[in-house]
């Protein structure tokens, strides 16, 4: 669930002239998020049916006159006018309902028309109302006319519209602000926050709306500290009132349902949310595409829609466990009618939600917070945890505890006040001490356990001190793994290990899996197979399964074990490997052992637990041992199985030469190059930073390092050895239309990186050379013209910083390619990584070149800024030749029959 920009930066009067110019691009682009249901607006004459069907004698002689006059005139219907009409239909005189109005706390779908229209609600046409496109219509929802907005006929300009509160002093709600509940500033320094001072009473479940509050206040900073401490304090309060509602707060704030390796997903298209807005609010298709050209983001179209909308009767305000148990019902929805399932629990919530609840909570069925709060939650959860301990342990914290802070201590910590100078604050350093080692620990027990289902339960029955030996490192929930870090020759890795042992492996063209097994007294096998991003491939493996089965057969003494490997396609006559194209052809799901069609070999290279013991502070040699000795290699008697080996190798003892000799092989292989492997723990000298400190000796650790990018694994690709020692993995985020041959495709392509602290993309340079016609062609699928996904608008632009590169057509940021480059120049044109190197330019990459797809890589997990700057300094402190510097311009051109055609592949086997 990928997750992004803080704010929409299009204005509606900033795109309403490109919005009116270009409608029927937007009317396609848009049609697959807010496409056209079939409902039928019904007429004058169907509305006074169906009114007077339902209060035959209960109109008054002033509602007739008004109904006659307004079916003459072709005039809208008054709200006092329309209020007695949907009254009368329910049996409702006029007094009830204005009671019912006044006291209703929620917005909600009026229940007053009948037979068919019951179903197909009016569609209401705001495309001719201005900017705001929320002026006063008729229908089945009552629509108020708040003060923010222009009165009835009237087109409002923005400087007509009073300015949205702030986001401490904004209620929930669509009116009358006393009617619902307001929630004190979370973004204050934790130790000053009161706990106990929002409204919702005690052990009573957390409404939706806190949360709402709590995205809302998200999405206003853009300073990781303020979210920081937003998310600490909303934990807080919420584990205090109400635990059960800590879980599901979690996952809402994470933006996700389940753990990675769970097989649930929300399963949601946009057309159920698009028509469920629609339905909800009233709103015509037009009028719901003409907030998306304004807005770019579907929570703001909700939220928009729906701000004057105002109904009769009260509902019951959401709350956290509700919207979460009911996303797990549309994930689980199947069957024929799940469609209709997913839609009537979207609408239900829509109807329910008021304020920022309908923004966040469009958002959360879209899969995209939008603010920022994903990487912080580990974090934020520690600090809750010290501050606010759970008032549900089993046993009260011990004085003696690491992660006990007292309240004195708590009352000596001095207030920031907003003062920029830190001044000395011995309570403060104390208190950052405890969070650090809590922060630390609910980390290390993440990347071992990845489960917030188990992490909650056991901070709420045995707390931060008991939480480690509650949640060890478990056969079937896979943790993290380790990750390798480029390098560009075997001179740097020597320059980097020093003296200290080390191993060359084949880097295999396969997808990397992490094997976990055990068996129990029956001598059944329970065997599950986890991705790199740990998705259970468990199905796409049955072959996998199978040859575990027999490791155990024959190893008789091993009871379970977590395996690192690596899965590659071979020749099952003559066992040669084949890329990983042609493992990407296996099926994914459901696939039977006399179905498989691609054999594979299992490469394994690490073992991190064997028999219940845990072995990831071991080092790596001792490691490997205990996985040759325990697990010899094997070949089965039957031609297609899956078959047994270990990783090639050689070793770093056996002389500079021998390495030399198996580096040369590797590249005339059909691996991808080496993976160097620290064997045994030890010490090496870094570089001091300037030149008068002294160079210091820096540990560097043999062991198995969940979720890190260590320099104990070091990678040496054979793709770019000469060049840049690394590939970067950019975003294509736009193209321009090709020239002469290319003229009926993208080319060149426009890339950027990814900027975590900013969380958006950033445009590092244009790319033309390296793509085949074929992939050429391929492109028009994933972003054909004037779609969701290609657009000639920045509908993307709060996602996406293009700099001084400005694109024909926008791409929607949805894949990662590796791309090579000659080097990283300093740039006029570029923003990416500002001031990292240049106070006032950005880097791009000379000569930039497709390499692969890379489908085993999300958005947040392309090239950062800085890694860009890293890899400049490099090249410069190895004096390279900063000739040709980017000048941000290329002109496409067609190469000829000696360009090289490399076709776009997916490459999940990458460290």
């Amino acid at each position: 669930m990928p997750k992004r920009s803080l704010a929409s930066s299009a204005s509606p009067a900033r795109n309403s002239k490109k919005a009116k110019a270009s409608s029927g691009a937007s009317q396609s682009r848009l049609e697959s998020f807010f496409g056209t249901p079939k409902y039928r607006s019904p007429s004058a004459d169907t509305l006074s049916q169906t009114t007077g069907a339902g209060a035959a004698g209960s109109k008054s002689p002033a509602q007739n006159r008004s109904l006659e006059k307004g079916k003459k005139a072709d005039r809208p219907l008054t709200d006092e006018e329309l209020a007695w009409s949907l009254a009368s239909a329910d049996g409702l005189d006029l007094e009830t309902l204005r009671k019912l109005e006044s006291d209703r706390s929620s917005d909600i779908h009026l229940s007053g028309a009948t037979n068919s229209e019951s179903t197909n609600p009016e569609v209401i046409d705001v495309d001719a109302l201005g900017e705001t496109a929320l002026q006063n219509t008729t229908g089945f929802f009552f629509h108020a006319t708040p003060a923010e907005f222009a009165p009835p006929g009237v087109v409002s300009s923005p400087s007509s519209r009073k300015p949205r509160p702030s986001v401490t002093q904004r209620t929930i709600g669509n009116a009358n602000p006393l009617k619902y509940p307001t929630y004190s500033p979370l973004d204050v320094d934790p130790p000053s926050y009161n706990v106990a001072c929002e409204v919702w009473d005690a052990n009573a479940p957390v409404p939706y709306s806190f949360l709402a509050h709590t995205l809302a206040t998200l999405s206003g900073t853009r300073s990781r500290i303020a979210k920081l401490d937003t998310l600490t304090n909303a934990l807080r309060s919420i584990s205090r009132q109400h635990p059960p509602s800590l879980l599901p707060a979690l996952y809402l704030l994470s933006n996700s349902l389940s753990p990675p390796y769970s097989l649930i997903e929300l399963g949601l298209g946009p057309s159920i949310i698009s028509k469920a807005i629609q339905h909800v609010s009233g709103l015509s298709s037009a009028a719901l595409k003409r907030l998306y050209n304004a807005t770019g983001d579907p929570g703001d179209v909700a939220f928009e829609a729906k701000s004057n909308v105002r109904t009769l009767v009260p509902h019951p305000p959401l709350l956290v466990t509700g919207v979460y148990a009911s996303l797990l019902k549309i994930a689980n929805a199947r069957g024929p009618g799940a469609a209709k399932t997913k839609q009537a629990v979207v609408e239900k919530l829509l109807v329910s939600a008021q304020g920022e609840e309908t923004r966040f909570l469009v958002r959360t069925l879209c899969q995209n917070l939008r603010v920022g709060a994903v990487r912080t939650s580990l974090s934020a959860l520690g600090r809750a945890m010290v501050l606010s301990p759970p008032q549900t342990l089993s046993a009260p914290i011990a004085n003696s505890s690491p992660f006990r802070v007292s309240a004195e201590l708590l009352a000596e910590v001095k207030p920031l006040n907003g003062q920029k100078k830190k001044v000395a604050d011995e309570a403060r350093d104390t208190l950052s001490e405890v969070y650090f080692r809590a922060e630390s620990l609910i980390k290390r027990v993440y990347v071992q356990h990845p489960n917030y289902d188990h992490i909650v339960e056991a901070l709420l029955s045995v707390g931060l001190d008991g939480l480690a030996a509650q949640l060890p490192l478990t056969v079937g929930v896979p943790l993290l793994p380790t990750l390798g870090s480029p390098t560009r020759s075997l001179d740097e890795i020597y320059d980097r290990l020093g003296l200290l042992p080390f191993t060359a492996e084949f880097k295999y063209d396969g997808q990397r899996a992490q094997i976990h097994a055990s068996r129990n007294e029956n001598n059944k096998a329970f065997v599950k197979i986890f991705s790199r991003h740990l998705e259970d491939m468990t199905e796409k493996y049955p072959d996998v399964v199978s040859l575990v089965e027999t490791l155990f057969q024959t190893s008789p003494q091993t009871e379970s074990f977590i395996m690192d490997a690596e899965v590659v396609a071979i020749d099952p006559t003559t066992g040669a490997l084949k890329t990983f194209q042609e493992l990407s052809n296996r099926a994914r799901k459901d696939v039977k052992l006399d179905e498989v069609k691609v054999s594979v070999c299992v490469f394994a290279f690490d073992l991190m637990c064997l028999d219940g013991q845990i072995l990831l502070e071991r080092p790596f040699r001792e490691r490997r041992t205990l996985l040759r000795t325990r697990f010899p290699p094997y070949m089965p008697q039957q031609r297609d199985a899956a078959r047994f080996d270990h990783v090639k190798s050689v070793e770093s003892e056996e002389g500079r030469d021998a390495v030399e000799e198996f580096w040369q092989t590797a590249v005339n292989s059909s691996s991808e190059g080496l993976m160097v492997k620290l064997l045994d723990s030890g010490e090496v000298l870094e570089e001091p930073n300037q030149k008068k400190d002294k160079p210091r000796r820096k540990p560097l650790p043999a062991t198995y390092e969940p979720d890190k990018r260590t320099s104990a694994w070091l990678k040496l690709k054979k793709d770019y050895v000469i060049g840049l020692g690394d590939s970067l993995d950019l975003v294509p985020i736009g193209a321009w239309h090709g020239n002469g041959r290319k003229a009926q495709w993208w080319s060149p392509i426009l890339l950027a990186i990814w900027d975590p602290d900013a969380e958006k993309l950033v445009a590092v340079c244009k790319c033309m050379s390296g793509f085949s016609d074929v992939f050429y062609k391929s492109l028009h699928e994933p972003y054909p013209e004037n779609s969701d996904t290609c657009s000639p608008q920045a509908m993307w632009q709060p996602e996406c910083d293009t700099g001084g590169l400005k694109p024909e057509v926008y791409f929607k940021p949805q894949e990662v390619w590796e791309i090579r480059g000659a080097d990283v120049t300093i740039s006029p044109v570029s923003v990416a990584a500002l001031g990292l190197v240049s106070p006032t330019r950005g880097l791009s990459l000379r000569f930039p070149r497709f390499m692969s797809v890379r489908g085993d890589k999300g958005v947040e997990q392309a090239s950062t800024p800085d890694f860009l700057a890293g890899m400049y300094r490099t090249q410069q402190a190895a004096g390279k030749d900063q000739t040709g510097a980017d000048e941000g311009e290329l002109v496409d051109v067609t190469f000829g029959d000696g360009d090289e055609e490399k076709e776009g592949r997916d490459s999940e086997g990458d460290w």
